[in-house]
């Protein structure tokens, strides 16, 4: 998709902002520390590990895993590009 949105740019179907808009939707997400996903865990979606992970539709310990520092793990896929959102918009981006 990305690739098709560049060839749209360079024949003048999509304007700037289009690609601006292309260019940070198709980015990867950043590498969340353990500190970073526990911080909008608390901070921002006011969860519980549990209910985090259901809302990522991740096991438990996979969120346990990303907060703690000696694990090495980190989200990746459509986890992280969803802390992404939540850090970035609030619960309110993500929430139906």
């Amino acid at each position: 998709m990305y690739e098709t949105a560049i060839d749209l740019s360079t024949h003048g179907l999509l304007s700037r902002q289009q690609m601006t808009q292309m260019n940070r939707l198709c980015a990867p997400p950043p590498i969340y520390p353990p500190a970073k996903v526990q911080a909008i865990r608390i901070g921002k979606a006011k969860m519980s590990q549990a209910a985090f992970a259901a809302f990522l539709n991740v096991s438990v310990s996979a969120v346990q895993k990303w907060e703690s520092p000696s694990s090495g793990k980190h989200p990746s896929g459509p986890a992280a590009k969803l802390l992404q959102l939540i850090e970035q918009r609030g619960m309110e981006a993500v929430l139906i």
